[in-house]
């Protein structure tokens, strides 16, 4: 299995690279399971630190109903971020980086300690949590059309592709993220709302999650990473012109234009 893991990362390198999306993996590789798919992601991480990237951070995805339903998954994925994937708030990305790519809105988590599994709780990530921010995260696949299963998107690093992070800095204090507002819009037209409970209930839960399921790979959340818990709403996908921006009420708000 690790020569198939090795060629099948080498795949999705080369598909990144190329912009040509290949078929679905689970269609080439039918007894690939989610253990199988996240040695792939980490594979293809391996190759990209060697390459001089770093790891700012984790996500969970695929934890609201809408975006399970969207892709016809029953669990949460997971992926890395690494500092080529940063955006600063108002920034411009060009649509030549992606394949197919959506958006989704979700509140960013800075831990200001690290969390390592297995019995990790919600009240561990509310205590090691530094600050929450406002973040859109540029989700894109390089499996064709999006055919994906739950070992498509984890193998291929949750889907993930850009982050762009908010300014605003909040302490969690005396807030309550499950009613968090986030009100979302593309070209100054409101496209989709939601809250904090659409992240398994409260994003805490999400990244606890993580957490733990991230212990089965010996890997930890570490103090100042950025994680993503989930989105808040189904993604929107995006071409070039748009400009998109999600507001969360006090916590802030965050934009991105596509060129």
């Amino acid at each position: 299995m690790n020569t198939t893991i090795e060629s099948i990362a080498e795949t999705l390198l080369e598909a990144e690279k190329s912009k040509n999306a290949v078929p679905p993996l689970t269609a080439q590789y039918e007894n690939l399971n989610v253990t199988d798919a996240y040695n792939v992601q980490l594979e293809v991480l391996k190759r990209k630190l060697e390459q001089g990237r770093t790891v700012i951070g984790k996500k969970v995805g695929l934890t609201s109903i809408a975006m399970q339903k969207m892709l016809g998954v029953d669990e949460p994925d997971y992926g890395h971020l690494l500092d080529d994937m940063k955006v600063a708030n108002g920034g411009t990305v060009k649509m030549s980086n992606f394949l197919s790519p959506k958006i989704e809105a979700e509140i960013g988590f800075v831990l200001a300690e690290n969390l390592k599994g297995p019995n990790i709780t919600f009240l561990d990530v509310l205590m090691a949590t530094k600050f929450v921010v406002p973040t859109l995260e540029i989700i894109d696949s390089r499996i064709a059309d999006w055919k994906i299963q739950l070992v498509d998107t984890v193998a291929d690093n949750g889907s993930s592709a850009m982050v762009v992070v908010g300014d605003q800095m909040t302490d969690i204090t005396g807030i309550d993220l499950r009613s968090v507002g986030m009100t979302f819009f593309k070209n100054n037209g409101m496209v989709a709302t939601g809250s904090g409970a659409a992240a398994l209930g409260h994003p805490a839960h999400a990244i606890a999650w993580l957490a733990n399921k991230l212990h089965e790979f010996g890997i930890t959340l570490k103090a100042g990473e950025l994680i993503l818990p989930g989105a808040l709403s189904a993604a929107i996908p995006v071409q070039e012109g748009d400009t998109v921006s999600a507001q969360f009420g006090s916590i802030g708000s965050v934009s991105v234009t596509f060129e």
